[in-house]
């Protein structure tokens, strides 16, 4: 069992308890397990496996450790049977939709007998949420609205969570002797922020062995076809897995082929029409002959072109680009020299300054720069300047007792509704770097959003817009900003956009990454961490980097210390 579904076994059993009204400290301990093993970059179900404390995970405690390893094992929990019996497990659902909490979602089952989203839309649609108390026809109008957009939602999987599937499927398959080359193709290989499916591509000369490893995988909730070089199946996660097997001389052809996106490979078809030669799925053709096919590199090459990364192939430019020789030397994880955005236990973080320091270190990284909440989060014990000042001394002292990386003082100082920040001016001049970020009034108008952060901008002392778009994957649109004036002053002030690396985030996207770089705006890739695992979610940002043509020289955390600094000056 994935940590992500873990994670949604703990945030069912907090919704069903919430509208049962169980005590609130005990709803939260749930969520914010959820939040724990959601966040961690390492399976717990191999933690299990290797006999780990589990209760020694800070924000885990032996009841949960216990409820963890119950779930890896059984692939349940006997608690949330027991509960299911009393609190349909489908108002579960209901409780995703902003306009529902666990008060409303109880009366509108008890009341009208819904249970599920379905049953929601029709009575929302026959008027009658409108009749209950408390609610009313524009209550009912968003409701609507929400079950439609959650609609659209649940059809992708984030791209985190995908990972979390795709590497021990790959492995498992990667097992069998006849399996010689193996890879996940799609949207999930170009790194776009969330999956529809995922494609599999093996390369065998006898695939019978694969079809029967792969169908008869333990996460295997439904085969939907079988054949003999294709099968189609559907996880117990409800994630669709598409499996193809082809013969090594093709394999180059069909990875190409089923890595898309359609617009690219339709632009490649039509170059090759223009040369007498005939793209497919099993090879490069001239006339009935194949002359490529093996490698991607020789697919492109008939073409008269170089191998394009598969981040880049959306038909936006990059096949133009390839032709004239000026395809970016794009971005890699090996470049960053340090991480901008973290937190401790000091705010909402789950460890200590001294423990990310040590772990950023490990990973090879120059410098890091600590940035916890201010004080207006007050739910997640936001900092006053005492308190800062207080870790700025704390960073100070951790700073002569470390050697081979440098803790840069930093706050992530919240943007207030009239573009003010958070702290007074005085105690930011005290700080090597100013994270600004938006945490509510996220319904603001399109023109009022985008003012208040173009104020917060015109402090000197800004650096770095934090999560830019304030989405969440999945969970929360993206607030209403201009961001391309958003972008317009940052290069008019010397400010920074982050390309956040949460899984959950992943904002900036790929397709704005691009217009930070079209306007000369430096980014920074950082993982917004909440506890040492997260610092292993660099690589999601920079795939977005790299989606958005980025090159080392577009990033600011990919400088030396001494670069930066003079590039934090502003």
């Amino acid at each position: 069992m994935h940590n992500a579904a873990i994670a949604r076994k703990f945030h069912e059993l907090a919704d069903l308890l919430e509208i049962q009204g169980a005590n609130p400290f005990r709803v939260r301990a749930y969520r914010n397990a959820a939040s724990i093993v959601e966040g961690s970059s390492r399976p717990l179900e191999d933690r299990v496996a290797e006999g780990e404390d589990l209760s020694a995970i800070k924000g885990i405690g032996e009841d949960l450790a216990g409820q963890i390893k119950e779930l890896v094992e059984t692939g349940d929990l006997s608690q949330l049977q027991t509960l299911q019996k009393d609190v349909p497990e489908q108002l579960s659902e209901l409780m995703r939709l902003d306009q529902l909490g666990p008060k409303r979602t109880r009366a509108i089952h008890d009341e009208l007998g819904v249970s599920s989203l379905k049953e929601l839309k029709q009575v929302a649609e026959d008027g009658k949420i409108r009749e209950l108390s408390g609610f009313g026809a524009k209550t009912e109008k968003k409701i609507l609205e929400g079950v439609d957009k959650l609609s659209d939602r649940d059809h992708r999987t984030r791209l985190g969570e995908a990972e979390q599937v795709a590497a021990p499927l790959l492995a498992y398959l990667d097992e069998l002797e006849e399996v010689s080359q193996i890879e996940v193709a799609g949207s999930y290989r170009r790194r776009k922020e969330t999956v529809g499916d995922l494609d599999i591509l093996v390369a065998s000369a006898n695939s019978a062995p694969v079809m029967e490893r792969f169908t008869r995988h333990p996460e295997v909730g439904r085969v939907v076809s079988q054949g003999k070089t294709r099968a189609t199946v559907y996880l117990k996660s409800g994630l669709q897995v598409d499996l193809r097997v082809v013969k090594a001389a093709s394999f180059g052809a069909a990875l190409h082929y089923f890595t898309g996106s359609k617009a690219h490979n339709v632009a490649m078809r039509k170059m090759a029409l223009e040369k007498k030669l005939k793209i497919n799925e099993y090879g490069v053709y001239r006339g009935r002959k194949r002359v490529a096919g093996k490698t991607e590199t020789e697919v492109f090459e008939q073409v008269g072109l170089p191998w394009i990364p598969p981040e880049l192939r959306e038909n936006r430019g990059e096949i133009e680009a390839a032709r004239e020789e000026r395809l970016p030397d794009l971005v890699e994880e090996k470049d960053i020299r340090g991480d901008l955005h973290m937190h401790t236990n000091a705010t909402d973080g789950r460890n200590s300054l001294r423990e990310m320091a040590e772990e950023a270190k490990r990973l090879g990284y120059d410098y890091i720069a600590i940035t916890d909440h201010s004080k207006r989060l007050t739910m997640a014990n936001g900092l006053d300047a005492k308190r800062l000042r207080q870790q700025m001394a704390a960073i100070d002292k951790l700073n002569d007792e470390l050697d081979g990386i440098r803790v840069l003082k930093g706050i992530e100082v919240d943007i207030l509704e009239d573009g003010k920040l958070d702290l007074p001016d005085e105690v930011l001049d005290e700080l090597d770097i100013t994270v600004g970020s938006i945490h509510s009034k996220f319904e603001l108008s399109k023109r009022k959003q985008t003012e208040r952060v173009l104020r917060a901008m015109d402090n000197p002392r800004f650096n770095i817009l934090g999560h830019p778009t304030g989405r969440l994957i999945n969970e929360r649109e993206a607030y209403k900003i201009d961001l391309e004036a958003v972008i317009e002053a940052a290069a008019e002030r010397g400010c920074c956009l982050e390309l956040n690396a949460q899984p959950s985030r992943l904002d900036l996207a790929g397709r704005y990454a691009g217009l930070l770089r079209e306007a000369g705006v430096l980014g920074a890739v950082s993982t917004d961490a909440h506890a040492t695992d997260h610092l292993g979610f660099m690589h999601l940002g920079v795939a977005q980097a790299r989606r958005g043509w980025m090159e080392k020289k577009h990033l600011i955390n990919t400088r030396t210390l001494k670069q930066l600094q003079k590039i934090l000056a502003r």
